[in-house]
């Protein structure tokens, strides 16, 4: 382990912090202003979830990672925060690394899925920052993590606390709905090998929490609004077959998501919970893992295998 200052940027999406903040973040996102139709409707979910408290989370994240590796390696880690569409922005973050004298930074997108075509934004935010500041450091960005056993013992263990929540008579056949943020099919023809990631752990929660073959089934949502084909079977699509089955239950495990933001609050406690309501399914989710130990220590495992892989100074 080098003595130098090591950083580490949890890099996400972002999220507007109000309602009023909806419209800025929509033209980041997009790379022109939104229609009026477009932020009412975002502020409308926004309302309904709550809010996003994605950035909120985020930082907490960075900041028990922080506490964890520097618990092994005393002072030697900083951990920071970078969002790609709101405030703070991968190059302030990348600024705070370098002002506590980092010269070697792990970039850690927080989706334990990798591909460098959907990922491909954080890549160019963190060239576009390290040009702008001029600054001659070694950055390495975190590939998959997707089967990690600490990320998946976390996945599981939420999904064994919701299903004993549910009454002794459903447990060992409550339906459980893994399921991952859609995409448009042209992009996911062309990322085969992200869309096995997925399945990969959909199949290892799975297999961790004991579930059988025949009662958990994988599913997309959160698909776009936009005349192209997004991939299939939508959530949505599988409720009226469980209610036929004779389900009055069904249990959401979404496999990406780390903590919660709107994809969760709005798009799975709000719309798809109508949506099963409307077929007589009552829909739960597990909790996000969130800061979970588990979580925190998959972060900090992830970190050490991508320094390990980096020339030491």
């Amino acid at each position: 382990m080098s003595h130098s200052s090591i950083g580490v940027l949890l890099m996400t999406f972002g999220a507007a912090a109000t309602p009023q903040d909806v419209p800025a973040y929509l033209s980041h996102v997009r790379g022109s202003p939104p229609t009026s139709e477009l932020v009412a409707e975002f502020q409308r979910r926004y309302r309904l979830a709550g809010g996003s408290p994605l950035v909120r989370n985020t930082w907490a994240q960075a900041l028990a990672l922080e506490s964890l590796l520097n618990t092994q390696h005393p002072n030697a880690f900083h951990v920071r925060v970078g969002m790609r569409h709101t405030p703070p922005f991968i190059h302030e973050g990348l600024q705070q690394l370098l002002a506590k004298d980092a010269t070697q930074i792990i970039g850690l997108i927080l989706s334990p899925q990798y591909s460098p075509y959907i990922m491909g934004g954080y890549h160019r935010a963190l060239d576009e920052a390290r040009d702008a500041l001029s600054c001659d450091i070694t950055v390495r960005v975190a590939g998959a993590w997707h089967t990690l056993p600490a990320f998946i013992d976390a996945l599981a263990s939420r999904v064994s606390q919701a299903i004993e929540s549910c009454p002794t008579s459903e447990r060992h056949t409550l339906p459980v709905l893994m399921t991952a943020h859609s995409l448009p099919k042209p992009v996911a023809d062309s990322e085969p090998e992200y869309l096995q990631q997925l399945r990969d752990t959909a199949d290892a929660v799975a297999q961790r929490a004991s579930l059988s073959p025949d009662q958990w089934q994988f599913a997309y949502q959160s698909a776009g609004h936009t005349p192209q084909e997004w991939l299939r079977p939508d959530i949505k699509e599988l409720f009226p077959a469980l209610r036929q089955a004779g389900h009055r239950r069904a249990l959401v495990v979404p496999v990406q998501f780390l903590s919660d933001h709107l994809e969760v609050l709005y798009d799975i406690d709000v719309a798809a919970c109508q949506e099963a309501e409307a077929s007589g399914i009552d829909l739960i989710r597990i909790q996000t893992p969130g800061l979970m130990p588990q979580m925190i220590e998959t972060f900090a495992q992830v970190v050490h295998r991508e320094l390990q892989q980096m020339p030491q100074l």
